[in-house]
């Protein structure tokens, strides 16, 4: 029998690595379906950070003086695989850390430094234990788990049409977004036509009213259906219960990474 080329092994190892599951350091869960905190994900690999980012209609409200940094890890064994293939293997896990930002400090006289933990979220892959492959769950400061949270929620909706690679944001990750357009796996979305940011301009300020962001996940929620609460006169919106009880366990940071972001008086 004919030795094999190495080409033709390599061929095979890489197609055999695409559908490899990124077992050992992936996703955890209780008996009744709950994500376990990981305790070690700062030791995982750091994807990138973002400062101040929304991607609602309220934008505009959130360019305060302590926009909020938002820095991405995910496990070491999926970002293995992506790098040889492009794609994320099932047990792909992302860590969203959410921190608040200061400017004065110390010797620090300019720019931004982070601060505060202000939540913890999470996106998980698991073809087996969700209809659409990925969940969303929000861990807040310190829960040690956390129920998946409703694909009502528009986290959803919003990755399934916005990410560049497999439901995920890669076009923000700048060493991985490299990657995805040398293996050819990067979904390239049409940008808005200028007409169209012409009339998102002249839209009335209703319209960009019509939706507000809830601090604890960044996602936009409409505010006649939303659920809510009071926290100093003002009343901040939520598209889930899980965050909702993070901003009452500890309001005072919510409104202070983004003062006013999703709040009415």
């Amino acid at each position: 029998m004919a030795v094999a080329s190495v080409s033709t092994v390599l061929a095979v190892l890489m197609l055999m690595a695409a559908d490899r599951p990124a077992t050992g350091d992936g996703p955890q869960f209780t008996a009744d379906g709950q994500l376990i905190r990981p305790k070690n994900y700062r030791e995982w690999i750091y994807l990138s950070s973002g400062l101040g980012m929304t991607y609602g209609p309220a934008a505009e409200a959130l360019r305060d003086n302590h926009p909020a940094f938002d820095n991405v890890f995910v496990n070491p064994a999926a970002y293995r695989s992506f790098i040889e293939t492009g794609k994320w293997p099932d047990k792909t896990i992302f860590v969203l850390e959410v921190r608040t930002s200061e400017s004065k400090g110390s010797i620090n006289n300019g720019g931004h430094y982070q601060s505060g933990m202000v939540t913890v979220e999470a996106e998980v892959k698991d073809e087996k234990r969700f209809p659409g492959k990925w969940a969303f769950f929000a861990l807040g400061k310190t829960a040690s788990e956390a129920k998946m949270i409703p694909r009502s929620a528009s986290c959803y909706s919003c990755h399934s049409e916005h990410g560049a690679v497999d439901n995920t944001f890669v076009q923000f990750y700048p060493t991985l977004l490299e990657v995805a357009q040398r293996k050819g796996t990067l979904v390239v979305r049409a940008a808005a036509s200028p007409s169209a940011v012409v009339d998102a301009k002249a839209a009335p300020a209703a319209a960009a009213e019509a939706r507000v962001i809830d601090v604890v996940c960044n996602m936009p929620v409409d505010p006649k259906t939303a659920l809510k609460t009071e926290y100093q006169g003002k009343t901040y919106y939520f598209c889930q219960p899980d965050c909702k009880d993070n901003f009452e366990g500890s309001p005072g940071s919510y409104a202070a990474a983004k003062p006013g972001a999703t709040a009415s008086k």
